[in-house]
Order: structure tokens, then sequence, then C-alpha cells
């Protein structure tokens, strides 16, 4: 089940740095839940993540590669993940490492939160 996981979690991220905001979202249930790390709170649902995205690269160039995976025993996944983002002119403003915690329903991500990688 994991490796199922893992591999949706891959496929999420690949559409995100590719831009491609549907095929990410196809790897959502339609009420998921989401952590807006760039702006704060949470969002909820297809409509609204693909509206955050959009806003969001207007103003920053991020990308996100999974570089590990826990899985935790209430039954979450630990994603930690490199993150590079740049402004617009490709200035540097935030390279390291964070932790996306997901929950899973039907094999679909239900639910993205962040945390902070203490070793960052």
């Amino acid at each position: 089940m994991i490796s199922q996981l893992k591999d949706v979690i891959k496929k999420a991220y690949l559409a995100f740095n590719e831009r491609n905001i549907d095929n990410a979202l196809s790897t959502m249930q339609t009420d998921v839940q989401w952590s807006k790390a760039w702006e704060g709170g949470y969002i909820s649902g297809h409509k609204e993540i693909k509206l955050y995205w959009t806003r969001q690269w207007t103003e920053i160039n991020p990308s996100v590669e999974p570089v590990g995976f826990i899985e935790r025993e209430n039954g979450s996944l630990e994603v930690k993940v490199h993150q590079n983002v740049k402004d617009l002119q490709g200035n540097l403003v935030f390279d390291g490492t964070v932790k996306h915690i997901y929950t899973f329903q039907n094999g679909l991500i239900k639910t993205m939160d962040i945390e902070l990688d203490e070793n960052n």
C-alpha cells in the first residue's frame, strides 16, 4: 500500500513542477484539504487549489522534489521535500527541506499539511 501512495505523491509533485494542475488534481479527493504554505491557512477542493497555485505562480517559481518517505503511526505519510523557490527574476527565495504530511482516502490525497524540518 505504501508503494502505491508513494507513486501518487510522486505523480502529484511531477505535475506541480510541470505546472500541470489537472494532473496534480487527479491525485486528490475532490474535497481535499490543503495547506497554503505561501499565504497561510487552508483551502478546500480542486477549484480553490487551482486558484491558489495559479496566483502563486504569478509571484514565485517553486520546485518541490520528494526526497524521503516515512509512514507515521497514525497512518499518515510524511514526505520530506527539497523545496527551491525563486522569484520571477530568478533570485533565490528559499532552498531547503520541509515536511509535507499527507492523509489518503481511497488511494487519493485527502489532506496535506506542512511541518518545518528541524534539520533545515
